[in-house]
């Protein structure tokens, strides 16, 4: 007999996390664009459930959380750091964005929220801001965790690549995203970009907590 999953489901009749193939079978049937995803772990998939679908795209989510001795290999984080994430209800959906410092999660900056964004947006933007704020308090060494692959991939690329469509309503978030991408054109740094491995160390530290 296979080991018990949860399933997640994003979009479909019916939303939420249920621990059946069948009861989720049921709520994706026939429904166009249905997103879900299977989990080993019944707090792992609550917590998805808590985010976005795009955050699990790739990901293989049927993996349990690690041993021990997984952990170990992964180290500690370094505390002498700050820490960025983003929230989104819904996708799109307001979003909004925050840095903390990593020792013991002091806010250090927050924004939002903004109408009609995403999560990888938050993400990205909030990578931005602590760079900058970095940079302008000579902190170039300090180093900077973020959980989002997509964002620290956008930042590398200097570009924001969402798929979002912009309208009146948010241009403002544009505008932002314009800024931060013409920052890191037209600045360098040397701030180490980190991945905060949530697996081994549980949620990164600036995390809303809306679980």
């Amino acid at each position: 007999m296979g080991k018990k999953k949860f399933y997640v489901v994003w979009n479909g009749h019916k939303k939420g996390v249920f621990s059946s193939w069948n009861v989720c079978k049921k709520h994706i049937t026939g429904f166009q664009g249905a997103q879900y995803k299977a989990f080993a772990d019944k707090n792992e998939a609550e917590i998805a459930f808590s985010k976005n679908y795009d955050d699990y795209k790739g990901i293989d989510t049927k993996k349990k959380t690690l041993s021990a001795a997984e952990k170990k290999q992964y180290g500690s984080p370094i505390l002498e750091s700050i820490s960025v994430d983003a929230a989104c209800s819904g996708n799109p959906g307001k979003m909004e964005y925050r840095g903390v410092l990593t020792h013991n999660k002091q806010q250090i900056f927050i924004k939002g929220p903004y109408k009609k964004g995403t999560n990888n947006i938050g993400e990205f933007l909030a990578l931005v801001h602590g760079l900058a704020l970095l940079k302008s308090k000579k902190m170039d060494i300090l180093p900077i965790y973020s959980d989002s692959k997509i964002a620290m991939s956008w930042v590398q690329k200097k570009q924001c690549r969402t798929n979002l469509k912009f309208d009146p309503s948010n241009k403002d978030l544009l505008d932002l995203i314009k800024r931060a991408e013409n920052w890191l054109k037209e600045n360098s740094f040397k701030n180490p970009i980190l991945k905060w491995e949530t697996k081994a160390w549980g949620e990164i530290p600036a995390d809303f907590g809306r679980k």
